[in-house]
């Protein structure tokens, strides 16, 4: 009984409700004996008596696949839980480099013709007209510096803060992240002029179309620039 209580207090393992199931956010900094010790007594709690899907997450720990799967089947060793996923605020060189190249932005000098799909992993900027039937995607924003009568993919990776902007936005189709817009007359007239128009995705899920000047209200973060007056 005193070990019990002994894991108890170190708390090394914090349990969560969210949504309808568990994360059980695991401590960092402690032995990872320790933490398997107290994660046995943590999830043998016999107020755990349903059926519940859990989501380990290792906060700043690195561990090994052998060492998540331990992990797992520790959580699993009450039959009421279910390890769906783990998780952790550690990037991989890979996803670290993924991370770098979405920051950067590219930048594309011409008319982008019918049939022709110009893309950036990043950010990119369109120094000329897209032409109907063209296309252009990013995985960041995407700005173009004259008309876009083609379609436009901002966030191709999943960025639902990116966004489109162009000069004079008068595009058959929009699309940010999985959400798609096809433009149609009742949309365009949304505007008594399609010119300095910017377009992002509400928290509902819907894509809006504003006035340009009003995107460093919407996505504030887009702005770098450090100094001025």
């Amino acid at each position: 009984m005193k070990a019990q209580v002994t894991h108890f207090l170190k708390n090394l393992v914090t349990i969560k409700g969210k949504n309808k199931g568990l994360v059980l956010y695991l401590d960092d900094q402690c032995a990872y004996t320790d933490l398997l010790a107290e994660l046995k007594e943590k999830v043998s709690d016999p107020a755990l008596d349903s059926d519940t899907e859990v989501t380990v997450h290792l906060n700043k720990r690195y561990c090994t696949d052998s060492q998540i799967q331990e992990l797992s089947e520790v959580v699993t060793t009450n039959p009421h839980l279910k390890v769906i996923a783990t998780t952790s605020d550690i990037l991989t060189v890979e996803e670290s480099d993924q991370m770098i190249r979405e920051r950067q932005s590219e930048t594309y000098v011409g008319i982008v013709r019918s049939g022709q799909v110009i893309k950036a992993e990043g950010d990119l900027v369109v120094i000329g007209d897209v032409n109907p039937n063209g296309r252009v995607e990013a995985g960041g924003s995407v700005y173009v510096l004259g008309r876009l009568k083609g379609a436009a993919h901002a966030g191709t990776k999943g960025n639902r803060d990116a966004v489109i902007a162009a000069s004079w936005l008068e595009a058959t189709q929009l699309k940010i992240d999985d959400e798609l817009e096809t433009m149609t007359d009742e949309l365009s007239s949304l505007s008594e002029q399609p010119e300095m128009e910017c377009a992002y995705l509400h928290t509902n899920g819907t894509i809006i179309i504003d006035r340009l000047q009003e995107l460093r209200f919407i996505r504030p973060q887009i702005s770098t620039f450090k100094g001025g007056s």
